[in-house]
Protein backbone atom coordinates (compact mmCIF):
# COMPACT_ATOMS: atom_id res chain seq x y z
CA UNK A 1 0.00 0.00 0.00
CA UNK A 2 2.81 2.42 0.85
CA UNK A 3 4.51 1.80 -2.52
CA UNK A 4 1.27 2.64 -4.38
CA UNK A 5 0.91 5.89 -2.42
CA UNK A 6 4.51 6.85 -3.19
CA UNK A 7 3.96 6.15 -6.90
CA UNK A 8 0.86 8.34 -6.99
CA UNK A 9 2.70 11.15 -5.21
CA UNK A 10 5.47 11.01 -7.81
CA UNK A 11 2.95 11.16 -10.65
CA UNK A 12 1.19 14.13 -9.08
CA UNK A 13 4.51 15.91 -8.64
CA UNK A 14 5.43 15.41 -12.31
CA UNK A 15 1.99 16.61 -13.41
CA UNK A 16 2.28 19.82 -11.40
CA UNK A 17 5.87 20.64 -12.35
CA UNK A 18 5.75 19.93 -16.14
CA UNK A 19 4.72 23.03 -18.13
CA UNK A 20 1.41 22.79 -19.94
CA UNK A 21 1.76 22.28 -23.71
CA UNK A 22 1.38 25.59 -25.54
CA UNK A 23 -1.34 25.90 -28.15
CA UNK A 24 -0.09 26.84 -31.63
CA UNK A 25 -0.63 30.51 -32.45
CA UNK A 26 -3.71 31.14 -34.52
CA UNK A 27 -2.55 33.31 -37.44
CA UNK A 28 -6.07 34.29 -38.37
CA UNK A 29 -6.78 35.58 -34.85
CA UNK A 30 -3.54 37.53 -34.94
CA UNK A 31 -4.60 39.06 -38.23
CA UNK A 32 -8.01 39.97 -36.79
CA UNK A 33 -6.32 41.67 -33.87
CA UNK A 34 -4.05 43.56 -36.27
CA UNK A 35 -7.12 44.66 -38.22
CA UNK A 36 -8.77 45.89 -35.02
CA UNK A 37 -5.72 47.91 -34.06
CA UNK A 38 -5.41 49.27 -37.60
CA UNK A 39 -9.04 50.38 -37.45
CA UNK A 40 -8.35 52.38 -34.29
CA UNK A 41 -5.42 54.09 -36.01
CA UNK A 42 -7.42 54.70 -39.18
CA UNK A 43 -10.20 56.51 -37.32
CA UNK A 44 -7.70 59.18 -36.31
CA UNK A 45 -5.68 59.30 -39.53
CA UNK A 46 -8.76 59.67 -41.72
CA UNK A 47 -9.38 63.12 -40.20
CA UNK A 48 -5.95 64.50 -41.10
CA UNK A 49 -4.31 65.71 -44.29
CA UNK A 50 -1.62 63.08 -43.83
CA UNK A 51 -4.12 60.55 -45.14
CA UNK A 52 -3.93 62.16 -48.58
CA UNK A 53 -6.35 60.48 -50.99
CA UNK A 54 -7.54 58.29 -48.11
CA UNK A 55 -8.82 61.23 -46.08
CA UNK A 56 -12.32 60.52 -44.78
CA UNK A 57 -12.02 56.84 -45.75
CA UNK A 58 -11.05 54.91 -42.59
CA UNK A 59 -11.97 51.51 -44.05
CA UNK A 60 -9.63 52.00 -47.00
CA UNK A 61 -6.90 53.16 -44.62
CA UNK A 62 -7.28 49.89 -42.72
CA UNK A 63 -6.91 47.93 -45.95
CA UNK A 64 -3.81 49.94 -46.93
CA UNK A 65 -2.21 49.44 -43.52
CA UNK A 66 -2.84 45.68 -43.53
CA UNK A 67 -1.57 45.35 -47.09
CA UNK A 68 1.54 47.32 -46.22
CA UNK A 69 2.08 45.16 -43.15
CA UNK A 70 2.33 42.07 -45.35
CA UNK A 71 4.91 43.88 -47.46
CA UNK A 72 6.93 45.04 -44.46
CA UNK A 73 5.81 48.68 -44.64
CA UNK A 74 4.96 50.86 -41.67
CA UNK A 75 1.42 52.34 -41.59
CA UNK A 76 2.33 55.86 -42.71
CA UNK A 77 4.64 54.52 -45.41
CA UNK A 78 1.86 52.26 -46.66
CA UNK A 79 -0.49 55.23 -47.07
CA UNK A 80 2.07 56.98 -49.27
CA UNK A 81 3.06 53.87 -51.22
CA UNK A 82 -0.19 52.06 -52.06
CA UNK A 83 -2.83 53.45 -54.40
CA UNK A 84 -6.26 52.01 -55.13
CA UNK A 85 -6.96 52.11 -58.86
CA UNK A 86 -10.28 50.79 -60.17
CA UNK A 87 -10.79 48.97 -56.89
CA UNK A 88 -7.39 47.22 -56.93
CA UNK A 89 -4.39 48.09 -54.70
CA UNK A 90 -1.13 48.80 -56.49
CA UNK A 91 2.32 49.80 -55.30
CA UNK A 92 3.95 52.95 -56.56
CA UNK A 93 7.11 52.33 -58.52
CA UNK A 94 9.47 53.81 -55.92
CA UNK A 95 7.94 51.62 -53.19
CA UNK A 96 8.25 48.54 -55.40
CA UNK A 97 11.96 49.19 -55.90
CA UNK A 98 12.42 49.77 -52.16
CA UNK A 99 10.77 46.47 -51.23
CA UNK A 100 12.82 44.49 -53.73
CA UNK A 101 16.10 46.16 -52.76
CA UNK A 102 15.36 45.73 -49.04
CA UNK A 103 15.33 41.98 -49.57
CA UNK A 104 18.82 42.12 -51.06
CA UNK A 105 18.01 42.09 -54.77
CA UNK A 106 19.85 44.57 -56.99
CA UNK A 107 18.34 47.16 -59.33
CA UNK A 108 20.31 49.66 -61.40
CA UNK A 109 19.18 52.49 -63.66
CA UNK A 110 21.46 52.28 -66.69
CA UNK A 111 19.93 54.95 -68.96
CA UNK A 112 17.09 57.41 -68.55
CA UNK A 113 15.85 60.09 -70.98
CA UNK A 114 12.51 61.34 -72.23
CA UNK A 115 12.78 58.82 -75.06
CA UNK A 116 14.28 55.72 -73.48
CA UNK A 117 14.84 53.93 -70.17
CA UNK A 118 17.17 50.99 -69.54
CA UNK A 119 17.22 49.20 -66.18
CA UNK A 120 18.88 46.01 -65.05
CA UNK A 121 18.60 43.82 -61.98
CA UNK A 122 19.47 40.46 -60.47
CA UNK A 123 18.29 38.35 -57.58
CA UNK A 124 20.26 38.15 -54.37
CA UNK A 125 23.14 35.73 -54.86
CA UNK A 126 22.64 35.47 -58.63
CA UNK A 127 25.36 36.25 -61.17
CA UNK A 128 23.27 36.97 -64.26
CA UNK A 129 21.75 40.42 -64.78
CA UNK A 130 18.31 40.83 -66.33
CA UNK A 131 17.87 43.92 -68.54
CA UNK A 132 14.62 45.73 -69.35
CA UNK A 133 14.24 48.43 -72.00
CA UNK A 134 11.29 50.80 -72.29
CA UNK A 135 11.13 53.50 -74.96
CA UNK A 136 8.60 55.87 -76.49
CA UNK A 137 8.06 53.53 -79.43
CA UNK A 138 6.94 50.77 -77.11
CA UNK A 139 4.68 53.14 -75.20
CA UNK A 140 3.16 54.38 -78.45
CA UNK A 141 2.48 50.81 -79.57
CA UNK A 142 0.55 50.19 -76.33
CA UNK A 143 -1.48 53.39 -76.72
CA UNK A 144 -0.04 55.15 -73.67
CA UNK A 145 1.16 58.43 -75.13
CA UNK A 146 -2.30 59.99 -75.18
CA UNK A 147 -2.51 59.87 -71.37
CA UNK A 148 -1.92 63.09 -69.48
CA UNK A 149 1.02 61.87 -67.36
CA UNK A 150 2.82 60.55 -70.41
CA UNK A 151 2.56 63.97 -72.02
CA UNK A 152 3.80 65.80 -68.92
CA UNK A 153 6.58 63.49 -67.66
CA UNK A 154 7.50 60.75 -70.11
CA UNK A 155 10.83 60.14 -68.39
CA UNK A 156 9.20 59.30 -65.06
CA UNK A 157 6.59 57.07 -66.69
CA UNK A 158 9.23 55.14 -68.61
CA UNK A 159 11.11 54.49 -65.36
CA UNK A 160 7.91 53.34 -63.67
CA UNK A 161 7.13 50.91 -66.49
CA UNK A 162 10.67 49.52 -66.49
CA UNK A 163 10.57 49.19 -62.69
CA UNK A 164 7.37 47.14 -62.69
CA UNK A 165 8.60 44.79 -65.40
CA UNK A 166 12.04 44.31 -63.84
CA UNK A 167 10.73 43.69 -60.31
CA UNK A 168 8.31 41.06 -61.62
CA UNK A 169 11.16 39.47 -63.51
CA UNK A 170 13.69 39.13 -60.68
CA UNK A 171 11.63 39.17 -57.46
CA UNK A 172 7.94 38.49 -57.98
CA UNK A 173 7.86 36.64 -54.65
CA UNK A 174 8.71 39.86 -52.81
CA UNK A 175 5.62 41.69 -54.09
CA UNK A 176 3.01 39.49 -52.35
CA UNK A 177 0.29 39.71 -54.97
CA UNK A 178 0.89 43.35 -55.94
CA UNK A 179 2.94 42.82 -59.10
CA UNK A 180 1.94 45.99 -60.95
CA UNK A 181 3.11 49.51 -60.22
CA UNK A 182 0.37 52.10 -59.74
CA UNK A 183 1.73 53.97 -62.75
CA UNK A 184 1.11 50.84 -64.86
CA UNK A 185 -2.48 50.18 -63.80
CA UNK A 186 -3.86 53.68 -64.28
CA UNK A 187 -6.52 52.40 -66.68
CA UNK A 188 -4.18 49.99 -68.45
CA UNK A 189 -3.51 46.32 -67.93
CA UNK A 190 -0.98 44.82 -70.37
CA UNK A 191 -1.67 47.77 -72.64
CA UNK A 192 -5.42 47.15 -72.83
CA UNK A 193 -7.97 49.64 -71.54
CA UNK A 194 -9.67 48.31 -68.41
CA UNK A 195 -13.08 49.98 -68.09
CA UNK A 196 -14.58 50.44 -64.64
CA UNK A 197 -16.98 47.65 -63.74
CA UNK A 198 -20.39 48.33 -62.27
CA UNK A 199 -21.00 46.51 -58.96
CA UNK A 200 -23.11 43.39 -59.21
CA UNK A 201 -26.35 43.08 -57.28
CA UNK A 202 -28.57 40.13 -56.34
CA UNK A 203 -31.29 41.47 -58.62
CA UNK A 204 -28.88 41.66 -61.54
CA UNK A 205 -27.85 38.06 -61.01
CA UNK A 206 -31.34 36.60 -60.50
CA UNK A 207 -33.48 38.59 -62.93
CA UNK A 208 -33.95 36.58 -66.15
CA UNK A 209 -32.68 38.17 -69.28
CA UNK A 210 -35.42 39.81 -71.36
CA UNK A 211 -36.58 37.83 -74.36
CA UNK A 212 -35.16 39.14 -77.61
CA UNK A 213 -37.66 41.20 -79.53
CA UNK A 214 -38.77 39.76 -82.84
CA UNK A 215 -38.27 42.15 -85.71
CA UNK A 216 -41.55 43.58 -87.04
CA UNK A 217 -42.07 42.43 -90.64
CA UNK A 218 -42.14 45.26 -93.10
CA UNK A 219 -45.53 45.98 -94.62
CA UNK A 220 -45.84 44.68 -98.14
CA UNK A 221 -46.32 47.41 -100.72
CA UNK A 222 -49.77 47.68 -102.27
CA UNK A 223 -49.83 46.63 -105.90
CA UNK A 224 -52.35 47.82 -108.52
CA UNK A 225 -52.97 46.04 -111.78
CA UNK A 226 -53.93 48.07 -114.76
CA UNK A 227 -56.06 46.26 -117.34
CA UNK A 228 -55.35 46.81 -120.97
CA UNK A 229 -59.11 46.91 -121.86
CA UNK A 230 -59.85 49.69 -119.36
CA UNK A 231 -59.16 53.33 -119.98
CA UNK A 232 -57.39 55.31 -117.30
CA UNK A 233 -59.69 57.08 -114.84
CA UNK A 234 -60.97 60.39 -116.21
CA UNK A 235 -60.56 59.45 -119.88
CA UNK A 236 -63.54 59.20 -122.23
CA UNK A 237 -63.97 55.62 -123.54
CA UNK A 238 -66.20 55.65 -126.61
CA UNK A 239 -65.98 51.87 -127.10
CA UNK A 240 -67.39 51.26 -123.60
CA UNK A 241 -70.29 53.56 -124.37
CA UNK A 242 -71.14 51.85 -127.65
CA UNK A 243 -71.05 48.36 -126.04
CA UNK A 244 -73.14 49.29 -123.02
CA UNK A 245 -76.61 47.75 -122.75
CA UNK A 246 -77.68 50.15 -120.05
CA UNK A 247 -77.49 53.25 -122.14
CA UNK A 248 -78.33 53.85 -125.79
CA UNK A 249 -78.61 57.14 -127.56
CA UNK A 250 -82.15 58.23 -128.48
CA UNK A 251 -82.29 57.67 -132.24
CA UNK A 252 -85.97 58.64 -132.56
CA UNK A 253 -85.29 62.25 -132.02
Amino acid sequence: MSNEIATRDEQNTVATTDPAPQQPANELMQWVESARQAHLVAQSLAKTQFAGAYRGKPDEIVAAILTGQELGLQPMTALKSIDVIQGQPALRAHAMRAIVQKQGHEIELVESTDERCVMRGRRKGAETWQTVVWDIGRARQMGLLGKDQWKKQPKTMLIARATGELCRLIASDALHGLPYAAEETDGYVHGEIAPAKAPLSVAALTTPAPAPQQPTPAAEPAYTVARDDQAPAGDWDQNAIDDSVDWKPDTDQ
